[in-house]
């Protein structure tokens, strides 16, 4: 471990600490990678760096996948709760931040396809934990630390749990609890079902929507059929499909606002306008999240290829076919968080990794992620918050895992979208915190 910096915020000492750990941890003296964390300490508590106090660990692991660790700017959102109890650890995940990155500048020198998915099969769950069993006796003296897992970062808790239970004292879950066996096309069955609610609240709540969005739509296919296909700067075509995928925001607690004030003025005359086509293309763009769109489907293979399971479970929900957003009398759905095989394809930072992943979609031998015989043993404190009307991570599977979670108690609560842990002012986390405690 190199510590490289260390400074302070309002009201926190930061640390930045970087760990050499195995690409592949069945062969550690093989090609290593950097993970880079961030500690995060109150400022106003005695145990500093440098100090003799003792204070507890919390690791933080994003959701995603492929997303790196916030970047705090003091005791911001539910940072601010956990710095009374802990000293918060923010993972900045393999191939995400400032880890070693995984984009496909860095993957080319790899050459081939095969070659970079070989590679890019060891940035899921089980990787993940396996460096943070690596890093924790290296910062914890071998102590066990506690865990908080938003979304993906959930999944990895539970992987955790699984895998290494020994090296945790507390697991905390926010809208993080998957499916054990489900398989990706049970998953995409239940989230088409979600994200269809959501447009219809969302048309609901805002009528004049509905004929802008079909208007946006029907220009996009317009302009394909007259070979010359509307253009995202710097991010590729946007196609009526590519379009749809900005139901990816109706998860979020603000996100249906934020999906207004995007269609309430995109054209300038005839044409879609230069602002409307800019905010679409940062937000459709995975430049700054690659690992994002390649590996998303991965993450919930266990024993069986996905073969991109949402564009196959897609075809059995005629609605979203962008036909009928285009010909039909009802505005278009909008999808939400699916990766589909011609987003790849479109988008010029995925383009150069679409060979890899058509290979990664076709896998097979993936291992197991989770193992129900030990998680109904297990003896670490844990709670979970299931959000009702979760769009990305559906209560019908969450629910079964807690149960199958020895000791572990869940919440579930319609008060929050996915984005709760962030939006709730530390209401949240305080309130898993309780729970997996002992108290009400």
């Amino acid at each position: 471990m190199l510590i490289m910096l260390s400074y302070r915020q309002p009201g926190t000492v930061i640390t930045e600490h970087t760990f050499a750990v195995p690409l592949d941890h069945a062969r550690p003296d093989g090609d290593q990678i950097e993970i880079f964390g961030r500690e995060v300490v109150a400022a106003d508590n005695p145990a500093s760096p440098g100090s003799a106090a003792d204070l507890p660990w919390l690791l933080f692991l994003q959701g995603g996948p492929g997303f790196g660790a916030p970047r705090p700017v003091g005791r911001d959102t539910w940072l601010d709760r956990a710095l009374r109890d802990f000293r918060v650890l923010l993972l900045d995940q393999r191939g995400t931040g400032r880890s070693t990155p995984a984009t496909r500048q860095t993957l080319a020198r790899l050459g081939s396809a095969r070659a970079q998915a070989d590679y890019l099969t060891h940035f899921r769950a089980d990787s993940i934990v396996a460096d943070a069993e690596l890093i924790r006796p290296q910062l914890t003296g071998g102590a066990p630390w506690a865990v908080l897992g938003q979304s993906f970062g959930g999944f990895a808790a539970v992987s955790y749990l699984s895998m290494a239970p020994a090296g945790l004292s507390e697991a905390l879950l926010a809208g993080g609890l998957p499916g054990l066996s489900a398989t990706a096309d049970e998953v995409y069955r239940l989230t088409y079902q979600k994200v269809a609610a959501k447009c219809r609240e969302h048309y609901e709540r805002y009528p004049q929507d509905a004929e802008a969005a079909r208007r946006v739509a029907r220009a996009l296919d317009r302009a394909a059929r007259n070979g010359d296909p509307v253009q995202l700067p710097g991010a590729g075509p946007l196609t009526v499909e590519r379009f749809q995928t900005l139901g990816q925001l109706l998860g979020s607690s603000t996100g249906s606002h934020a999906l207004h004030y995007l269609l309430e003025d995109p054209f300038a005359g005839h044409d879609l306008s230069d602002d409307f086509l800019h905010r679409t293309g940062q937000l459709l763009s995975y430049a700054s999240a690659p690992l994002y769109a390649v590996v998303h489907e991965s993450c919930y293979a266990q024993g069986v290829a996905t073969r991109w399971a949402a564009q196959r479970v897609r075809a059995e929900f005629a609605e979203f076919a962008a036909s009928a957003a285009v010909d039909g009398d009802e505005p278009p759905l909008f999808t939400g968080e699916m990766v589909y095989p011609w987003a790849v394809r479109l988008d010029p930072a995925l383009a150069p990794l679409a060979g890899a992943a058509e290979l990664l979609a076709e896998r097979e031998d993936w291992p197991a992620l989770y193992d129900a015989a030990q998680l109904g043993r297990t003896d670490v404190p844990a709670a979970a918050a299931v959000y009702f009307n979760d769009m990305y991570v559906p209560r019908e599977l969450s629910l079964p895992t807690a149960a199958a979670i020895r000791g572990l108690r869940p919440w579930v609560t319609s008060e929050y979208e996915h984005d709760g842990l962030r939006v709730s002012d530390g209401a949240v986390l305080d309130r898993l915190i309780t729970l997996a405690r002992g108290g009400a």
